[in-house]
Parts: structure tokens; sequence; C-alpha cells
């Protein structure tokens, strides 16, 4: 189940980083920096998974195993974009994780989740694409 999951959210990852490419120019506000800081933090329980795209456009997973969490990187020039989605099982209702992808120093996009009745939580803020 855990590697379903996995596999479910790291295609929901790929999705939404190639869906929302757009010409509008929000995207080049952070002056052409290719420097990505994801972050994680929350106060969420259960356990973990973040999927992400990292430089070179290839999606990895990793298992959280505390919070707050980050992960940077410089994207190489054939990188397309940033995006990252989190989610977890095993946690009580209304815990929250926020997740945000930051771009040369400013965030460009940020979302906050809270976990259903079931214990689960799925936090994706969408998908930067870098200016051409």
């Amino acid at each position: 189940m855990k590697t379903h999951l996995k596999q479910i959210m790291l295609m929901f990852t790929l999705v939404f980083t190639f869906a929302s490419c757009s010409s509008d120019n929000d995207d080049k506000v952070s002056g052409g920096s290719r420097d990505v800081k994801y972050e994680v933090s929350g106060n969420y329980t259960g356990t973990i998974s973040a999927n992400y795209i990292e430089s070179g456009n290839g999606g990895q997973n990793v298992d959280i195993t505390a919070l707050p969490w980050s992960k940077e990187f410089t994207a190489s020039a054939d990188t397309y974009g940033a995006g990252i989605t989190v989610s977890g099982h095993g946690g009580t209702v209304n815990q929250t994780l926020t997740v945000k992808i930051i771009v040369g120093g400013k965030v460009q996009k940020e979302t906050t989740a809270k976990a259903t009745s079931d214990g689960i939580i799925v936090a994706a803020p969408g998908s930067y694409v870098f200016g051409q």
C-alpha cells in the first residue's frame, strides 16, 4: 500500500509540474535564480512522504521522518520547474502540513493542508516554472 501511495504521489507531482506550465510573467519574478528550496512544516504526526522534482527534471521520493524538513538544490539549465507533493497517513484529524516552494529566496508557492477524519493528508502547492 505504501509503495502504491508513493507511486501515485510521484505521478501527481509530475502532472502538477507539467500541467501548470503557463506563459504568465509571475514565473520570472525570482530574477532568473535557479536556487530552489522545498520546505515542509507543521504538526502532523503520521507517516509522511514527499515527491518532488529535482535538477534535471528527475522525480524523487523521500520519507520525511521529522518536521520541519527541507531540501535545497540549484536546478540545472535543462530543468523546467520545481514541484512537490507531500502526503501522509496515520495522523490525527485537523493536524496540518505547510509546504513551500522557494526560488531565489522568495516563496513562490505555498499551501497548508489539514488531515481528514481518517488521518490522511495531501499537500500540493502546485509547481513553479522557470522563466525562459
